[in-house]
């Protein structure tokens, strides 16, 4: 336990029934499909001169405004479109009222891409702003100030193809249709099941997810060290057409 009452490093045993399987948005891993290899993470550039530095880039006002008031920290995951698999994540960090762009990685989502009316198992990760509140995973907690749960329950079945092993090495829960202040493999979906969850940012396996967005180690790592809860981090996610909407 810490000293000011949250908790960390929790380990929950498997036979608690928290299963990898409530993961990452359905019942299984998403389909391997062609595998892309791109640039490891690396800090991002600073922004064009003409850019204004109170807003995140390529948001629009639909989705900006769903960003609490509160939130000093910003995970922007733009996807390259409304189909695609690939995505690029950006880390922002508010100073005063400056959004500085901090890091940026490549990523995939959802392996059939985008939607605005996710539901369990359509393989697309759902647009929209989302708070990140809880994480976990198979190793043991890398140093982040978020409630960390670890557990071999997170671990993937080994009837899955070997490339997703270590997809849940370490996960931040996207709080999408889950109770915040639990484990990211919490089943309960206060929803309902049909409008999915377990919801993750996870380890990248090469390809599309069933619903997920994942990242290489190192830059699962970096967010994990970086993201504080008193500076209320969320994630802004969607396909680059989405993002920029600025009506419903």
């Amino acid at each position: 336990m810490r000293s000011d009452g949250a908790w960390r490093a929790v380990v929950v045993p498997a036979a608690l029934g928290l299963t990898a399987l409530a993961g990452c948005g359905g019942s299984g891993p998403a389909h391997p499909g062609g595998t892309e290899t791109r640039a490891a993470g690396k800090p991002a550039h600073t922004r064009p001169a003409t850019a204004d530095p109170t807003r995140i880039p390529d948001v629009g006002d639909r989705l900006r405004r769903r960003i609490p008031a509160d939130s000093r920290q910003v995970v922007a995951v733009y996807g390259d479109g409304k189909n695609s698999a690939r995505s690029t994540v950006v880390l922002y960090t508010k100073r005063g009222s400056t959004w500085d762009r901090t890091r940026s990685w490549p990523a995939h989502n959802g392996k059939k891409g985008w939607t605005t009316d996710h539901h369990e198992d359509d393989d697309r990760s759902p647009v929209g702003v989302f708070t990140l509140s809880d994480a976990g995973g198979v190793l043991p907690d890398p140093g982040t100030e978020l409630p960390y749960t670890r557990s071999a329950a997170f671990a993937a079945p080994r009837w899955w193809a070997k490339s997703y092993w270590h997809d849940f090495d370490y996960v931040i829960a996207i709080d999408y249709n889950r109770v915040k202040g639990t484990p990211p493999n919490d089943p309960v979906r206060p929803e309902g099941a049909s409008k999915g969850g377990g919801i993750w940012l996870h380890l990248d396996h090469g390809s599309g997810t069933s619903a997920c967005v994942s990242l290489s180690k190192p830059a699962m790592r970096y967010l994990l060290r970086t993201l504080d809860p008193d500076r209320h981090p969320v994630v802004v996610m969607g396909d680059r057409a989405d993002l920029k909407a600025s009506r419903p």
